[in-house]
């Protein structure tokens, strides 16, 4: 017998065919991590080996102090790139600027002469009953009746509430931020959809903006404009304007190849095809790109209170800081009240019927215009009689209604009666489910870190996978952030399975009728429109401050994505697949468990990518309720303006959440791929 007959595998075959075996591949590295991780610390000290937890300080590149250096130079001593930094932000500030103040004064100051204490009103801004009635001749001319009442109700309960003043500064900021984010990604779509390298050098930017960390914007930022409103609507634009670019590139591409052949048979130029027949082609996916502009917006307004911007956002900081109850959530509601309206305004906008749009371009100009012109004389009625009579100019604050001694009442009565309920399953989750997956994450030593989630790139992507994986996982360990990286890890984890365990049977829920689909819907909708500083409030108050309290405000953050992508991949099954399970004898267990959900695992792992994002933005804000993880590292670069380390610690965020998202959309094309769906 030759030896070619025996079979014999060489060590590279072997060490191949162990990464082909999923189950000897996932479970040996699952093994080998508890091993190493439950006996690291222990060969730490017998040996005090220090270097194999912590990345040693003498090999760690000082990114920090050179990126501070690099921006004190920048601005301070480079004389060419100094002055012309300075012109080119001064000259943002001023673009941004001038109409907002155009702007708040309209709806806050009024018209003044002179600044600060010496300022004079000379008209004062428009009345609470004008813009009222403005917002709803808008809501009935964008749909109809019903919307114009939706207006009017959002609007007068934030007069009713005493919110008016803050939602006011709040909607002047969205006001000027909102076009100037959806504007520019428009453009910026464009070029990427007609320029290929435009379209490749965006994504790895688009990448980085939606994964930093929010407060890491601000950080550099407020070093380059300073403290103020224009710093704040920086840090908005930024936040908000990448899905306005992909949106904008996916809804060109989504138009007909038809209608594109039939402008180049007219002979229609490449610009008037793009304008004339692409883009209002697309109109209404780019809308969709507005509408999730203005809700960014409306989330960044309490981040951005930090560095300067007023409004309700502000008040939510404030109260969070006093612990205040009921003035964060009347905040807070207050802002889920302007973020309904402007939200149904933009969606019945965008789906504005041609006949709607013939109908009222019908008659003579006073017909047409007819709600314009009514607006413009109760805004000028209103402002006149308001001259004289205080309550026409603002809600008289004798008729205002609180609702903050309900929410703390509320909240005092679930602490007295439900006290020891609430601490034995805060203890239980964290004896049996938190400390135990802290310590395995806190003792994985740095170089068995980046050997494993380079093996984990390689198994499920291949070399360049591996090879991303391996530099980004390498720079987080460069920056001596290793430890922090990895407690930012385990929190975002068991929160995403959290959330993923509640979330993916409420869409199941969801996907199973319309009864369950509304309530279900009504409820993640009011999860997504509340701002994320709100969630913190009653978690404080309720488990006080630490991980476990940060662990619930990321989960009921982060929940919305599993739901509905679970909901969504049930709903796209084809419905000859569930009539083959039927006729086959199936019971509804079987069918669920053998066909409808192996079908939706793709959809399940999206769902999952879209949550892990979520949880790390939340997890930077969650640093103000005592974690210990790269959030706080960011939080503290803020609070002492060090340009270096917000982004060193930003990036390193940014740095985990692209390796998570690769490897599963990854994960994702290898499920369709096997299951034959791409």
């Amino acid at each position: 017998m030759s030896v070619s007959e025996l079979d014999i595998k060489t060590p590279r075959q072997s060490t191949l065919a162990w990464l082909r075996s999923p189950w000897l591949f996932w479970g040996g590295l699952l093994v080998a991590t508890w091993l190493i991780s439950k006996f690291s610390f222990d060969i730490y000290r017998a040996f005090d080996a220090r270097w194999i937890i912590r990345f040693p300080d003498a090999w760690q590149p000082d990114f920090e102090t050179r990126i501070s250096d690099f921006m004190d130079w920048l601005l301070q001593e480079a004389q060419v790139f100094g002055i012309l930094f300075r012109d080119v932000t001064r000259g943002l500030a001023a673009v941004i600027e001038a109409p907002y103040d155009l702007v708040v004064g309209l709806l806050v100051d009024g018209v003044q002469r002179g600044q600060g204490n010496q300022a004079v009103q000379i008209l004062p801004p428009l009345s609470w009953i004008g813009v009222i009635f403005a917002v709803t001749a808008i809501g009935h001319y964008t749909k109809s009746w019903s919307m114009a009442v939706l207006m009017a109700v959002c609007f007068s309960y934030l007069a009713v509430f005493g919110q008016w003043e803050s939602a006011m500064m709040t909607l002047a900021s969205v006001l000027i931020a909102v076009p100037i984010a959806a504007g520019g990604g428009l453009l910026l779509g464009v070029l990427a959809f007609r320029v290929a390298w435009v379209d490749k050098a965006l994504r790895p930017i688009l990448d980085l903006m939606q994964t930093v960390p929010v407060f890491a914007y601000l950080v550099p930022i407020l070093f380059m404009f300073g403290f103020g409103p224009v710093s704040a609507l920086v840090a908005t634009i930024i936040y908000a304007m990448p899905p306005m670019i992909r949106v904008t590139i996916v809804a060109l591409r989504g138009v007909p190849e038809e209608l594109a052949e039939l402008g180049r048979m007219v002979g229609c130029t490449p610009r008037q095809q793009m304008w004339k027949i692409l883009v209002p082609s697309a109109k209404p996916t780019l809308m969709v790109g507005v509408n999730q502009v203005i809700m960014l917006t409306l989330n960044m307004v309490i981040i951005a209170s930090m560095i300067g911007a007023g409004g309700l956002g502000y008040d939510v900081l404030t109260a969070l800081r006093r612990l205040d109850i009921g003035g964060g959530v009347e905040a807070g509601l207050a802002i889920v009240v302007l973020a309904i309206a402007l939200d149904r305004l933009s969606q019945a906008f965008s789906t504005r019927t041609v006949t709607q749009k013939a109908a009222q371009s019908k008659g003579s100009f006073l017909q047409r215009h007819r709600w314009s012109l009514l607006s413009i004389l109760v805004i000028a009625v209103t402002g006149i009689m308001g001259l004289g009579s205080t309550w026409m100019q603002s809600y008289p604050d004798a008729a205002v209604l609180s609702t903050g001694q309900v929410w703390e009442d509320a909240i005092g009565y679930i602490n007295v009666n439900y006290f020891d309920a609430l601490e034995a399953m805060k203890n239980t989750l964290l004896m049996w489910f938190l400390l135990p997956l802290r310590q395995f994450f806190a003792g994985i030593p740095w170089g068995w870190g980046l050997v494993v989630t380079t093996l984990i790139g390689f198994r499920i992507g291949g070399f360049r996978l591996a090879a991303l994986v391996f530099v980004l996982i390498g720079l987080i360990i460069l920056t001596g952030l290793w430890g922090k990286a990895m407690t930012t890890v385990y929190l975002c984890g068991a929160s995403v399975a959290i959330a993923s365990i509640i979330g993916i049977p409420l869409g199941l829920l969801a996907a199973s009728g319309a009864t369950s689909n509304r309530v279900v819907g009504a409820f993640i909708d009011t999860l997504q429109t509340l701002p994320s500083f709100v969630y913190l409030i009653p978690v404080v108050m309720l488990f006080r401050v630490g991980d476990f309290s940060a662990m619930i405000a990321i989960v009921a953050y982060a929940l919305a994505p599993a739901v509905r992508y679970a909901a969504h991949g049930i709903r796209s099954i084809d419905p000859q697949i569930i009539e083959a399970g039927i006729v086959s004898g199936c019971t509804r267990w079987q069918m669920m468990r053998r066909i409808k959900l192996p079908m939706i695992v793709p959809e399940l792992l999206l769902g999952l990518n879209q949550t892990i994002m979520l949880a790390l933005s939340m997890l930077v804000i969650t640093a103000l309720v005592g974690t210990r993880d790269l959030g706080q590292e960011v939080y503290i670069a803020l609070t002492r303006a060090n340009t270096g380390q917000g982004i060193v610690a930003g990036l390193a965020v940014a740095f985990i959440a692209i390796t998570a998202d690769r490897l599963l959309e990854a994960s994702a094309k290898r499920m369709r791929k096997r299951m034959g769906l791409s």
